[in-house]
């Protein structure tokens, strides 16, 4: 197997377009698992460690750049104000030293439907910015940008370059289930964004589909049912009658990890539990 390491953003993309078999690595979180079991054995590694732009982020007219290599532990300690969604999620991804090697890119990249950047990043209305030698670069929202199990809408010559986030305009909230507390791979994950600015909501849902994926039917009920001018209290059967509705728009399967009636049931406590707290918060800004 080749080691490819270039150290500038021109030439990984320019091995890209030779080397369409090299896979891209960056924290290794995901990669280094499975080359370990021999689940991929590819014909190079294109490591992008090197690449400086890649770790920075920069926000203008109120939405982040966040680069590729940016690790989720800066994420948690440079982004929390802007991003808290996403924040929230960076914090419950494996241990400290995962949280200073893993990326959002790389998640992204991965394209797990148990990932944990996703389900805040399809609430926020992320876009990825994708880029190739040959065509230069253009930009997928995200809800497009999972095509299926671990795959994604990346070209065979394209490397991630960043995802641009608009910064909050009001609550955030991710909550996930796991068969413990710590360092595990989500049973289902869900992530919720009120935008007040313009009475709207935005969904993700993790562990519970072939893809992340938002519920769309449910986003404009509960956007329709909020008291967005008074701010009034949350009536408890509002916020149940939301959480049915994300648990409906999931396609969840058995597996080791639960069950797809666990995982429907869970996703409605998930929502009924974040539109809670996210509209207390709200009231409490008000």
């Amino acid at each position: 197997m080749d080691f490819l390491q270039p150290s500038s953003w021109d030439d990984a993309l320019a091995v890209r377009a030779e080397r369409p078999d090299a896979l891209p690595i960056a924290g290794g979180t995901d990669v280094m698992v499975e080359l370990n079991f021999d689940r991929r054995r590819p014909g190079a590694l294109l490591d992008l460690t090197r690449i400086g732009e890649l770790r920075e982020w920069s926000v203008e007219d109120g939405t982040v750049r966040l680069g590729a290599g940016v690790p989720y532990a800066r994420v948690i300690t440079e982004l929390g104000d802007r991003l808290p969604g996403l924040a929230m999620a960076a914090r419950t991804v494996g241990s400290p030293q995962i949280r200073v090697r893993g990326t959002v890119g790389g998640n992204l990249g991965s394209a797990s439907p148990a990932g944990d950047a996703h389900p805040p990043l399809l609430a926020a209305g992320a876009e990825v910015e994708v880029a190739s030698a040959a065509r230069g670069t253009r930009r997928i929202p995200v809800a497009e940008f999972f095509t299926g199990v671990k795959r994604n809408a990346l070209e065979p010559d394209e490397l991630i370059a960043a995802v641009h986030v608009r910064t909050a305009r009001g609550p955030q909230q991710f909550c996930k289930v796991g068969t413990r507390n710590a360092m595990v791979i989500s049973v289902s994950a869900f992530a919720l964004a009120l935008h007040p600015d313009r009475q709207a909501v935005g969904t993700g849902i993790g562990s519970a589909a072939p893809t992340p994926r938002r519920a769309a039917e449910a986003e404009e009920f509960l956007a329709g049912e909020l008291d967005w001018a008074t701010r009034g209290p949350l009536p408890e059967s509002l916020a149940r009658a939301f959480g049915e509705r994300v648990a409906a728009a999931a396609s969840p399967i058995d597996d080791v990890r639960g069950t797809a009636a666990y995982r429907r049931h869970s996703l409605a406590v998930l929502a009924r539990r974040a539109v809670t707290w996210a509209w207390d918060d709200l009231r409490r800004a008000a």
